[in-house]
């Protein structure tokens, strides 16, 4: 298994995660949004407005790699500050 202790990783490493992170959360972002737009559609032309409830419910699944991303860049500046 990975060690996902972040104080171990060197500077670089970190860097690296978080750009890498920064564009799995940016095309995931994206692909939600058309989801969004293809749903939102759907629910109004069949008239089913139980749909729309799993706009909301959806977004929970991008906060496990915003809670990470926010990890690394913490990481990251308190490394720069010393």
């Amino acid at each position: 298994m990975k060690n996902n202790n972040l104080s171990d990783q060197s500077i670089e490493s970190l860097i690296k995660q978080r750009n890498l992170l920064k564009g799995v959360a940016i095309g995931f972002g994206i692909v939600l949004l058309l989801s969004f737009s293809v749903i939102l559609y759907v629910a109004v032309q069949k008239k089913n407005f139980g749909l729309i409830a799993v706009l909301p419910a959806s977004m929970i699944t991008l906060l496990p790699i915003l809670i990470r991303f926010g990890q690394i860049n913490t990481e990251i500046k308190s490394r720069q500050i010393n």
